[in-house]
């Protein structure tokens, strides 16, 4: 029986549920067969069917990312989308396998970067996580990436400012803490008392 009958909308479910099922049953079973179908379905034409494969995708990105780490190019072209659920589920997927394909990932940093200027909110939040993966897999990678991941601290909205510095805190080395302390530092005064809270516990990481 072909895989894409146990996705949600081939069962009539509005669900997850059937997608993350099916997600941990070829995870558990390594089955490369039934992951090569649900990749190749990334570009039916049924939108649902789309949406539940790219759904699967990263819930195996997130058990075991080295059975989807091959598909990096796939992924990197569905930040071209215009379709904005195949975009951050894209997104989502490269943060899984960040570490596993990160060559292949740093070759395309400009399709990133683009996707997440004009993306939605999970684009960007994934996005970051991506970057600050990528960032952390060498130096060479940290010293082109963390300047961006800067930036973005500095001018992001100030509610994003907690998940974002967790976030990058995986980039974070002793040669660039205090930029990044520093950066936190100036935004503190616009934070409120729950991302305050949030932001120090970075700090204490840091000290740690």
């Amino acid at each position: 029986m072909t895989v894409v009958n146990l996705i949600a909308s081939q069962l009539g479910r509005n669900d997850e549920e059937p997608n993350i099922e099916l997600a941990q049953r070829l995870a558990n079973e390594e089955n490369h067969e039934g992951i090569e179908e649900i990749i190749e379905n990334l570009s039916c034409r049924d939108k649902k069917i789309q949406h539940d494969c790219i759904k699967v995708a990263y819930e195996i990105g997130q058990v075991k990312p080295e059975l989807i780490s091959k598909y990096v190019l796939n992924f990197v072209e569905l930040l071209k989308s215009r379709n904005n659920r195949l975009v951050w589920g894209g997104m989502t997927a490269l943060a899984t396998i960040a570490e596993a394909a990160s060559e292949t990932i740093m070759a395309h940093l400009d399709t990133l970067i683009s996707a997440m200027k004009i993306g939605s909110v999970i684009t960007i939040d994934k996005g970051v996580l991506t970057l600050a993966k990528l960032a952390a897999v060498s130096k060479e990678n940290n010293g082109v990436i963390f300047p961006y991941l800067l930036h973005h601290l500095e001018n992001c909205r100030t509610k994003e400012i907690p998940q974002h510095s967790e976030s990058t805190l995986l980039a974070v080395t002793e040669e660039n803490k205090e930029e990044f302390l520093n950066v936190l530092r100036k935004r503190e005064e616009y934070l409120t008392g729950p991302q305050l809270k949030r932001v120090k516990k970075v700090y204490k990481t840091l000290e740690a």
